[in-house]
C-alpha cells in the first residue's frame, strides 16, 4: 500500500480559488503571501477578485495554481499531515513544479519566478494564431501519434499530453493541428475539438521556450525532494537534482506523459492518490487509468481538516 500526491495543471484554475484556505489557515495565506512578494504584485488579489480571463493567462495561471497547490499543502500540514505521508509526488506540466515544492525540491519563491518566467516563454514562443492544440477524445495513445504524424505534413504537429487511455492532446502549427481534428475522426475519434489554450505547449514549437527555462533553472538551487518526484517525461521517479533540472528543462518541449505516470506509481504499489490544489481533472483522468486507485481532494479547509483521519 502507497500513497502519492499529485498537482494539477493549466486549466484548473478559478476565480476565488484558495480564498476559504488563506482565511481558515495563517499558514497558507503565507503562501500567496509569499508569492506576491516573489513576483513583486498582488497575483493573490487577481486570483480572489480578478477576472478568470486575466487569471487564464499562462504567466499568471501556471504561479497562480503553484500557489494553490502549495497553500492546500500547508494546510495539510497545519492538519498534521505533512508530505512524508506520500511515497512520491508528481505534477501535470506546471504541476511538476508544484510538486518539486511541496517535496522540498524548490523554494516558494523560486518556484513562483520560475513560472512565470516558464508562462512568459511558452508565451512568446509562438506568435498568437500560429500554434494551436486539440484534444483527441476516444484514441489512444498510439493511434493518436499515428494522427499527428499524418497530419504534420512538413508541419510540427506531436502527441503532446498523454493524459489517459481516451484522451490525448496534441500540439503544433494550427493548420496540421487542423488537419488532425478531421484525421482523428477518420480514425474513430468520438470527439476532436481545439483547445482553448494561447500557445502550443509540448512540442518542438517550444525550442525557445526551453533556451529560456535553461539559463532560468541554471541560477536556482535545486535540493534533493523529501521523496521521489515521477518526472513527466520519464514517468519514472527521479530525486538527483541535476537530472530534475534537466528533465524540466525537456519538458517543455516532450510530452507529459501523465497516463504512464500513473501507471508508474500503480507498479510501484500506489493506490491511493491526494490531488492536492484546484480542481478535480487529475482525479478523473486517473480513475480512467487505473479504476482500482482511491482518488482524494485536498482543496478547501474541510477537504485538509478531513485528510488525517483518513491516514489513521
Amino acid at each position: 500500500m502507497a500513497r502519492a500526491f499529485v498537482c494539477p495543471g493549466q486549466g484548473a484554475q478559478s476565480i476565488g480559488m484558495g480564498q476559504a484556505l488563506a482565511e481558515a489557515y495563517p499558514a497558507a495565506k503565507e503562501v500567496f503571501q509569499e508569492v506576491d512578494d516573489a513576483l513583486g504584485e498582488s497575483l493573490s488579489d487577481l486570483i480572489w477578485n480578478g477576472d478568470i480571463e486575466t487569471l487564464t493567462l499562462t504567466q499568471n495561471a501556471q504561479p497562480a495554481l503553484m500557489a494553490m497547490s502549495l497553500a492546500s499543502m500547508r494546510a495539510l500540514e497545519v492538519e498534521g499531515v505533512d508530505v512524508a505521508a506520500a511515497d512520491y509526488v508528481a505534477g501535470h506540466s506546471l504541476g511538476e513544479y508544484s510538486a518539486l515544492a511541496i517535496a522540498g525540491a524548490l523554494t516558494i519563491s523560486d518556484t513562483a519566478k520560475l513560472l512565470r518566467t516558464r508562462g512568459q516563454a511558452m508565451q512568446q514562443a509562438v506568435p498568437v494564431g500560429v500554434g494551436a492544440m486539440a484534444a483527441l477524445l476516444g484514441l489512444d495513445f498510439a493511434a493518436a501519434t499515428e494522427v499527428a504524424q499524418a497530419a504534420a505534413q512538413g508541419q510540427v504537429c506531436q502527441a503532446a499530453n498523454d493524459n489517459d487511455p481516451s484522451q490525448v492532446v496534441v500540439s503544433g502549427h494550427k493548420e496540421a493541428v487542423e488537419r488532425a481534428l478531421d484525421l482523428a475522426k477518420e480514425k474513430g475519434a468520438k470527439r476532436a475539438v481545439l483547445v482553448p489554450v494561447s500557445a502550443p505547449f509540448h512540442c518542438a514549437l517550444m525550442a525557445p521556450a526551453a533556451e529560456v527555462m535553461q539559463q532560468a533553472l541554471a541560477d536556482v538551487q535545486i535540493m534533493a525532494p523529501k521523496v521521489p518526484v515521477v518526472a513527466n517525461v520519464r514517468a519514472e521517479a527521479v530525486s538527483d537534482p541535476d537530472v530534475i533540472r534537466d528533465l524540466l528543462i525537456e519538458q517543455v518541449t516532450g510530452s507529459v506523459r501523465w497516463r504512464e505516470s500513473v501507471l508508474w506509481m500503480a507498479s510501484q504499489g500506489v493506490d491511493e492518490i491526494w490531488e492536492v490544489g484546484a480542481g478535480k481533472a487529475l482525479s478523473g483522468m486517473i480513475r480512467r487509468i487505473d479504476k482500482s486507485i482511491t482518488c482524494r481532494n485536498i482543496g478547501t479547509p474541510d477537504d485538509a481538516a478531513a485528510a488525517k483521519d483518513s491516514l489513521s
